[in-house]
C-alpha cells in the first residue's frame, strides 16, 4: 500500500503531494470502497488537518474521491467517470518507450487551450498562487528543482481551465513528464534557464491580465526550446 509519508521536496505543495499519494491508493479500490476519514489520513501522514483537507478537495475536484457526510459517512473511491477513466488510461501507458515523446507532443497541442481557458476564468484570488509558483521557479537551487517548480506552475494554470476533459489529458501528460528529470549543465545552462523563466513570467502576466493574444504569443515562445 502507498505510504502517505513518502513526501518529497520540490515544486509541489504538501497537499498536492499527498493528493498524488492518495490517488495511487484509490486506484486500487473499487468504486464505493472506503478510503478512511480526514482524521485517519491526518494520523497516517502526520500532516496538518488543513493540508489533508486541501488534498481531499483536490481529489474531489478531479472526480477521484467522493465525500459522504453524516453517520456512516467518510471518504470513498468515486465512480470512475470519463475524466477519471481517461486519467487512468494515461497512467497505464507511462512505461511505454515512446511515452515521454508522445506526452510532449500532446501537451504542446493542448497548451494554448489550457492557458487561454485559464486567462478567461482566473480570478483575483488565483493570482497570488500563480505568482508563488513563478517565484519558486526563480528561487530553485538546481535544475531539477527548477523543472519540478515548472511542472507545479503548469498544474496551477491547468486547474483554472474550465474544460475538464482537456485538463485531465493535460495533467496526465504532466504526470509522464514529471517523472523525467533532465540534467542541464554547461556554460549555456544559466542563460537557457533565464530564458525559460522569462517565458513563463510572460505567460503568467498574460493569464493574470486576461490577454488572450498575449497568452497565445507566450505559448508560441514556450514551445521554442533553443
Amino acid at each position: 500500500m502507498t505510504k502517505l509519508t513518502d513526501l518529497s521536496t520540490g515544486g509541489r505543495t504538501r497537499a498536492e503531494q499527498l493528493a498524488a499519494l492518495l490517488e495511487e491508493r484509490i486506484r486500487t479500490l473499487a468504486p464505493g470502497e472506503p478510503v478512511g476519514t480526514i482524521e485517519d489520513i491526518r494520523r497516517e501522514s502526520g500532516l496538518a488537518r488543513a493540508t489533508v483537507s486541501e488534498a481531499i478537495r483536490l481529489l474531489r475536484d478531479r472526480g477521484v474521491l467522493a465525500i459522504k457526510p453524516g453517520r456512516g459517512g467518510g471518504l470513498f473511491a468515486a465512480e470512475a467517470g470519463p475524466v477519471v477513466r481517461m486519467r487512468r488510461t494515461l497512467l497505464a501507458v507511462r512505461e511505454e518507450p515512446s511515452a515521454v515523446a508522445d506526452a510532449i507532443e500532446l501537451r504542446n497541442h493542448l497548451e494554448e487551450l489550457i492557458d487561454v481557458g485559464a486567462a478567461r476564468c482566473r480570478t483575483a484570488a488565483d493570482v497570488p498562487r500563480l505568482r508563488s509558483r513563478l517565484d519558486a521557479m526563480a528561487a530553485a537551487g538546481s535544475w531539477g528543482e527548477f523543472v519540478r517548480a515548472n511542472w507545479a506552475l503548469h498544474e496551477e494554470i491547468a486547474a483554472l481551465c474550465p474544460n475538464a476533459m482537456a485538463r485531465a489529458v493535460y495533467l496526465g501528460t504532466l504526470g509522464h513528464l514529471s517523472t523525467t528529470e533532465p540534467n542541464l549543465s554547461g556554460p549555456g545552462a544559466g542563460s537557457y534557464r533565464a530564458r525559460r523563466l522569462r517565458v513563463h513570467a510572460d505567460l503568467v502576466d498574460a493569464i493574470v491580465a486576461g490577454d488572450e493574444a498575449a497568452v497565445r504569443a507566450a505559448v508560441a515562445r514556450h514551445h521554442i526550446t533553443d
